[in-house]
């Protein structure tokens, strides 16, 4: 996260220092324009390219894994059952709360006219046609609609498609998912195995990824600061400090109103008490890494039983990934923003639901939401090259989102147990 941290600020600092010697008459536009696209672009491509291969598999393996691990879906009983439902509901609180601050903010707007000319006019094909596809559905969102985003009459053509649809996928690595939880013992071992197999590679191709990332985080930020200039970081900046202000009131703010609402733990005393795994979390970025300090914290500081902790915890770092789903809708809306496209609220809607089953498929690792990311905005026609503008801060906010999600787990965990808060 060092690396690219220092890539990022070297990235700005190079497309500025190249700005002023071609404002000064030492370098030449078409000089540039030559660097970023015999140079530049093409390692940011590479980047985006490798994240790029893994959003269907990984989408399918994850999704598909999660669900099979759970065993038969008759058998789960009510802490399950109770725990899939807060689940759901704490990622889309957390996405309806981002994007309502997006809405409001509207980061990407601001963007100066000149620098989003230039955005538009690089994809204007790709633009024109999902501006089309998104003005058809303007206003005609119903039931039957969504019916067909999910259950297209070819999901293998959505997969084909230059702006990928993760809807049909989904539902696919869900049911797959379901149908082998009916499977003999052996058969749904043996599929664990092979999608486990499938999302390690997938994961490990995101880790190649993050090994370029340093070098294709300043060769991105350079190449938008000699096309788009300085204007672009101001928005870059709002946007960056809008997600971590509402990635803050949803931990400070839902979580304690729920703990006031659903039990009896005075909201200052957990999150004292929680305070060695949020910083486990926020040093790491991983909720896989932080799992051992949360039971740890759970059971001997919290005074949750040790079955419900063995239980809700490993499964809310598998599964409850607040912080990410919101910062996915966040990240989609600004890029939109970026490029003149408009989300009605219906699409918007769907951009809730998508981010939350999303989310779900993300690993508890450093990174892991970027081929999510770069799916959801292929769902939207959003060109994925939108994600160069955030791809510098990520890591930071990676980290935050990392604090979000392990929070609202251990918050989470007081209402998946009411007879032990009632003692």
């Amino acid at each position: 996260h060092q690396r690219i941290f220092i890539g990022l600020l070297a990235g700005i600092a190079a497309g500025l220092a190249l700005q002023g010697l071609r404002h000064s008459g030492f370098l030449s536009p078409a000089f540039l324009e030559g660097l970023d696209a015999t140079l530049l672009s093409p390692v940011g491509k590479v980047f985006l390219g490798m994240l790029r291969m893994v959003v269907a598999p990984l989408v399918f393996a994850s999704l598909a894994l999660g669900v099979a691990q759970l065993g038969r879906l008759d058998r789960l009983g009510r802490l399950a059952s109770r725990t899939f439902a807060l689940f759901a509901v704490n990622m889309a609180v957390g996405t309806i709360l981002g994007l309502l601050l997006m809405n409001w903010l509207q980061p990407g707007a601001g963007i100066d006219a000149a620098a989003r000319s230039s955005l538009i006019d690089s994809h204007a094909a790709g633009l024109a046609k999902a501006q089309a596809g998104l003005a058809a559905q303007s206003g005609k969102f119903n039931v039957g609609s969504l019916v067909e985003m999910f259950f297209p009459a070819n999901w293998i053509t959505s997969l084909a498609d230059p702006n990928l649809q993760i809807l049909p996928l989904i539902a696919f690595a869900l049911l797959c998912g379901m149908a082998a939880t009916t499977l003999s013992e052996s058969q749904r071992v043996s599929f664990i195995d092979a999608m486990d197999l499938i999302a390690r590679l997938g994961t490990k191709i995101v880790d190649f990824a993050l090994a370029l990332a340093p070098y294709a985080v300043a060769c991105l930020m350079a190449s938008a600061v000699i096309r788009f200039g300085a204007g672009v970081l101001g928005p870059l900046l709002l946007f960056v400090f809008g997600v971590l202000g509402v990635m803050a009131l949803h931990l400070f703010g839902s979580m304690t109103i729920l703990l006031k609402i659903f039990t009896k733990v005075p909201p200052r005393k957990f999150f004292r008490g929680i305070r060695t795994v949020l910083l486990t979390a926020f040093s790491t970025s991983s909720s896989n890494a932080t799992l051992p300090t949360s039971l740890r914290v759970a059971r001997e500081d919290l005074g949750v039983s040790a079955p419900t902790a063995g239980f809700v915890l490993p499964l809310g770092a598998t599964m409850n990934m607040s912080g990410t789903a919101l910062y996915e809708g966040c990240v989609v809306l600004f890029v939109a923003q970026a490029y003149g496209i408009h989300l009605d609220l219906a699409q918007q809607a769907i951009l809730v639901l998508l981010t939350v089953l999303s989310a779900v498929a993300v690993s508890g690792i450093p990174g892991a939401s970027l081929p999510l990311i770069i799916g959801l905005l292929g769902n939207f026609g959003i060109p994925a090259e939108g994600l160069a503008l955030v791809l510098g801060f990520d890591r930071i906010l990676d980290m935050a989102r990392t604090v979000l999600n392990v929070a609202a787990d251990l918050s989470l965990i007081h209402i998946s147990e009411p007879t032990r808060q009632a003692e």
